[in-house]
């Protein structure tokens, strides 16, 4: 008998740390390269973050974002905890949203997602105003709506290595 299997419906391997930690490092990486700074571009680590605190919320939680925020305002040489208030408050969101958003499709859970991003660049460019520098322009505000749409697959992408495989076997239990 022929059975399909959604992605939603699949039982996943429990995800390892050193896999949550490398992709944290990738999405680091991603946003010291040059290009980081071009407007329209996501936050890498402010997204992979959010997947991991939806997904993860014990592993990745706000002293991790706080940690990856101040590794980020010092690579950027900006204001020191810009990017720490701003990861802290949207894996806070993410956390706390998670059962919510993890019952919805990954459409609908990347609409879920597009506040907590937005959130991140709202305090950011709050904090730069307060410290009296000037309004970045709206095109700021374009990397959440590209993350927004990279979110199914970002998903795909970082839920990969924990997928069981297909082929059943009558003698295991699950």
């Amino acid at each position: 008998m022929q059975t399909s299997y959604r992605s939603s419906a699949r039982i996943l391997l429990p995800v390892r740390p050193w896999f949550i930690a490398c992709s944290l490092a990738v999405a680091l990486l991603l946003n010291l390269l040059p290009t980081a700074a071009w407007p329209g571009l996501p936050d890498w680590l402010a997204l992979v973050l959010v997947f991991w605190s939806v997904r993860e919320p014990r592993r990745v939680g706000m002293g991790l974002a706080f940690l990856a925020g101040i590794a980020m305002d010092v690579a950027d040489a900006g204001l020191l905890g810009q990017h720490a208030l701003a990861y802290v408050l949207a894996v806070y969101g993410g956390g706390a949203l998670s059962r919510r958003i993890l019952w919805f499709p990954l459409a609908q859970q990347a609409l879920h997602v597009l506040p907590l991003l937005l959130l991140v660049q709202l305090v950011q460019v709050a904090v730069r105003l307060v410290a009296g520098a000037d309004f970045p322009g709206f095109g700021y505000f374009l990397g959440p709506l590209l993350a927004t749409l990279l979110w199914p697959v970002l998903t795909f992408a970082l839920l990969l290595p924990q997928h069981q495989p297909v082929d059943h076997d009558a003698n295991r239990p699950l």
